[in-house]
């Protein structure tokens, strides 16, 4: 996955939520803005290639997780969320992951 593609897909407004991301965008009450600014300023902190549903990404900021793939042309945003736990320790550490180093 490629951040400036995925970058610009962005600002030429070319993607789109899945039904999934919306949903998720609604109950933690995200906001489009926060979504793109999150794209535009984050990094990816995980590649996933072999997602059976193509590949895709996670872009993250402090306070935001993006996953997001192409299809066809276009951006998807598969799903977004804040970081907490129990999954997350902090914005880009998962807790498996501290439990793995210890």
């Amino acid at each position: 996955m490629d951040i400036k593609l995925i970058r610009r897909k962005i600002r030429s407004q070319e993607y789109d939520l899945s039904a999934h991301a919306h949903s998720e965008r609604q109950d933690e009450q995200i906001i489009i803005e926060e979504i793109e600014k999150t794209i535009l300023k984050g990094s990816i902190i995980e590649k996933y290639p072999k997602d059976p549903r193509g590949s895709s990404c996670l872009v993250v900021s402090k306070t935001l997780h993006v996953v997001c793939g192409f299809r066809g042309e276009r951006l998807l945003v598969v799903t977004v969320y804040r970081p907490k736990l129990p999954a997350w320790v902090n914005w880009k550490t998962r807790a498996k992951e501290l439990k793995n180093r210890e």
